[in-house]
């Protein structure tokens, strides 16, 4: 089929799509209702029970994470990365909005495991920012956001991030976007020649998990889309897809369209870690570049069906898979043979001095899989499952071995119509080398009203697949997320450890307390500084009275000293749009000016005991030009201003004469 032949194809089979027709294909069967209550039993998890599986979906432009359970798809939580989130008081403490620094929102598309020999380990989750050119890392053992690395040098778009290599040594990530080196200045008509794309590798401390950046590889100006790690004996490579090798600007539709064919980059990234430690790049933008025409042997370009979006390596290592967009096929090339081609220097040309491996050197199989190819794993039992866009359908199809002479058609073994138009799809422990076969689940981008009408405002469609109970694909549910989920990883709850609270002897904050008598709260006239340290437990604040003075700065270390799961404290000061949500054992600060005078409650907004409602507190904050004066509480609490500015203080001893409040833990 010629190229200009398929786009139509592809093009109509899209109109159907999306006005609501499912295209059938050859072999497509219809999605089958089925046994109705072998599926629902298959996907309940009756009250009590846990699922077996952690999803981790990718949150878009809502700049989260979020965690369902499989196979009920039940949501359970949802984790705050790149924006603010009250319903954890993430972004309201200091240490949140130090890491969100002066960014309020992020774009996520790819979450990855942390790895030890190839398979998840259950530390660490590293997501992309592909909006504000970042990467983040999520501590598994309590799935708080710990770090956000960036913004990344020379990077426009971390799109095609992240990937962890084998052993969690670097996460690797590429630029979607083109752009100048160093943030120089070009006009767009120099794209062609002056523009350059970046693959970055992101080192990672194999104790900690902090990352730093390692080393960067300069590319021709393509856009780059996903990659993959290898695995095995290509576990010190990496692949990228890109988009645009016509080097186009303006309406890419129709200029990026033009030629047969896209490139996978493969990359040395064991060489590139090499050749930055001996100081063969250039620095720029504070970082290492190398310039793949001057260090051989660390890029090659490997030609792929048009517009691709994936690039998944099979669980051998030996199998990488590329689908181009605009072409109705997967073309499964072998790492071999790449390998092959590359120490024979079988190439068909060169971009920017970067050797194009011949495509027939490397290639194994042009497996007709389907109308939009996007994505592909696997299930360790020799299949692949290749999202169809246009199609709206998932392909199942035989990895190699081939018998010689194989009719490729018959390589697809069957195929399942989702609702509507899939995406990425996932399957249990996909990326790893030992997949567990049992279950796929399609993130569609169009649910086409097939939940109750919630207006223009549409969720995504998520469905649970099961791939272990035959050849045969199964439907088993439906479920609706928040905008917009990307890729996903799947991984069973035995490989998490999270834990429940945090043990008192962990917390090293320096202004945690632990028992009401150490609460206090100081002010230093000259610097108009007041610094608390606050005690919450069930079911009060302790102190339950702070004097502040107008313009006065405000800091409140909060420590919730229970010790039990559960037991979350909030702390909200009302009309000044602060919220803190303390887990039990945590520390956190609040920091804030007190620009309005008068008396403003505080308050728990997390439901913690039957007294709940009256865990609360007053924040007066006394008018400029009066005295703040000696005053005796209800509950014993004291506080006085010195009157010389050199050595003005307020002081309190917040538990003289206090009664512990009925419920109360110690």
């Amino acid at each position: 089929m010629s190229r200009l032949a398929s786009a139509s194809t592809l093009l109509l089979a899209g109109l159907a799509a999306c006005g609501g027709v499912t295209p059938e294909a050859p072999g497509q069967r219809p999605m089958a209702t089925g046994d109705v209550q072998a599926a629902a039993a298959a996907s309940y998890v009756k009250p009590g029970d846990l699922d077996d599986y952690y999803l981790f979906y990718s949150g878009g432009h809502s700049g989260q994470v979020f965690v369902a359970g499989v196979p009920s798809m039940r949501h359970i939580a949802t984790i705050p990365v790149f924006a603010p989130y009250p319903g954890t008081g993430y972004g309201f403490d200091e240490e949140s909005k130090a890491m969100l620094g002066e960014y309020t929102w992020g774009d996520v598309h790819h979450p990855a495991l942390s790895k030890t020999a190839g398979n998840y380990d259950g530390r660490w989750l590293f997501v992309n920012d592909n909006g504000n050119n970042r990467i983040a890392r999520i501590d598994l053992r309590d799935l708080k956001t710990k770090q956000i690395f960036g913004p990344i040098p020379n990077t426009m778009g971390n799109h095609g991030s992240s990937m962890v290599t084998e052993n969690s040594e670097y996460a690797l990530v590429a630029t979607r976007f083109s752009v100048p080196m160093g943030s120089q200045y070009e006009p767009l008509e120099n794209y062609a020649t002056k523009f350059k794309g970046a693959v970055s590798g992101i080192r990672i401390d194999s104790a900690t998990g902090t990352m730093s950046l390692g080393w960067q590889i300069m590319t021709p100006p393509f856009n780059w889309d996903l990659g993959a790690t290898g695995k095995g004996a290509s576990e010190d490579w990496a692949f990228w897809t890109s988009y645009n090798s016509e080097r186009a600007t303006g309406k890419l539709e129709a200029n990026a369209s033009q030629k047969d064919r896209d490139y996978v980059a493969v990359v040395n990234w064991r060489a590139a870690e090499a050749a930055a430690q001996a100081g063969r790049g250039s620095q720029i933008g504070g970082v290492t570049v190398i310039d793949p025409a001057q260090v051989p042997g660390v890029m090659f370009l490997l030609p792929c069906g048009k517009s691709p979006h994936g690039v998944d390596v099979d669980p051998s290592g030996e199998y990488v898979i590329c689908s181009g967009k605009l072409q109705p096929t997967s073309t499964v090339f072998s790492f071999t043979k790449i390998q092959d081609a590359i120490a024979r220097k079988a190439y068909s040309g060169q971009e920017d001095g970067i050797p194009v491996i011949t495509y027939e050197e490397a290639m194994i199989m042009e497996v007709p899989v389907g109308l939009g190819p996007l994505h592909t794993q696997f299930d360790g039992k020799g299949y692949a499952y290749t999202s169809l866009y246009v199609e709206s359908a998932i392909a199942k199809w035989k990895l190699p071995p081939y018998a010689a002479g194989v009719d490729p058609k018959s390589l697809v073994v069957d195929k399942i119509p989702v609702q509507f138009n899939v995406g990425h799809l996932v399957t249990a422990h996909g990326d790893t080398r030992n997949p567990k076969g049992d279950w796929l689940v399609a993130m569609n981008k169009m649910s086409k009203g097939r939940h109750l009408n919630v207006g223009p405002s549409i969720p995504e469609s998520s469905q649970l697949i099961d791939i272990a109970s035959g050849e045969k694909m199964k439907m088993v549910y439906e479920s609706y997320t928040e905008p917009e989920p990307h890729f996903a990883q799947l991984v069973h709850r035995d490989v998490l450890t999270p834990i429940e609270f945090y043990p008192k002897g962990e917390n090293r904050n320096p202004h945690a307390i632990w028992q009401p008598s150490d609460a206090k709260v100081t002010r230093n006239a000259a610097r108009r500084t007041v610094e608390g340290n606050v005690y919450a437990i069930r079911s009060y604040f302790e102190p339950g009275r702070i004097q502040v003075m107008e313009g006065d700065t405000v800091i409140l270390h909060i420590t919730n000293a229970e010790q039990q799961r559960d037991e979350i404290h909030g702390f909200g000061l009302v009309a000044f749009d602060k919220n803190l949500v303390i887990d039990p054992g945590e520390t956190k600060t609040l920091k804030f000016v007190a620009r309005k005078s008068g008396v403003y409650p505080y308050y728990c907004t997390n439901f913690c005991s039957a007294l709940h409602q009256e865990m609360q507190g007053y924040l007066e904050v006394v008018p400029r030009g009066r005295t703040m004066a000696l005053y005796r509480g209800n509950d014993g609490e004291m506080s006085f201003e010195r009157r010389a500015p050199e050595t003005a203080a307020r002081t309190a001893d917040p538990h003289a004469g206090h009664a512990a409040s009925p419920g109360a833990a110690h």
